[in-house]
């Protein structure tokens, strides 16, 4: 029996394509394509990847509520919505939400008119984006 649980628990961790190995180093090229809307900047004010303001500053994505960056005012209904739902930005919602934020949004946010300045990403590995974004700001 033990030996069952253990296969299924080993199953689910590969099936799930937030627990895959990732590569935080592809996901770091594949950012580019962010980072005209996004920048990376630590709390103490060091630059990690200079980018645009159009979206909040991605440093600690990874693990924060949905819609909570503290110095960004230019949050969707629908995004503030999704946060004030609870969800977190852990790497299975960003992996929904990054290839098609307004799906996500409509989906989870119980608007039925969702406004977002988030583009649909055409990434290579959207998990090797997660894994690099995971880097910054981990406990």
């Amino acid at each position: 029996m033990k030996k069952l649980l253990a296969i299924a628990v080993a199953a689910a961790a590969l099936a799930s394509p937030a627990l895959a190995a990732n590569d935080p180093a592809k996901g770091e090229k594949d950012f580019k394509k962010c980072k005209a809307c996004h920048s990376i900047v630590s709390p103490d004010g060091e630059v990690i990847v200079k980018g645009g303001k159009t979206g909040p500053n991605l440093w600690g994505v990874v693990g924060r509520p949905a819609g909570s960056q503290e110095d960004f005012t230019r949050y969707s209904d629908a995004m503030k919505a999704v946060g004030a739902a609870g969800i977190v930005w852990t790497p299975e919602e960003l992996a929904a939400y990054i290839p098609n934020a307004k799906k996500f949004l409509k989906e989870n946010s119980g608007e039925s008119s969702v406004k977002t300045a988030m583009t649909p990403q055409k990434l290579k590995d959207v998990t090797d984006v997660i894994a690099y974004l995971a880097q910054f700001g981990a406990e």
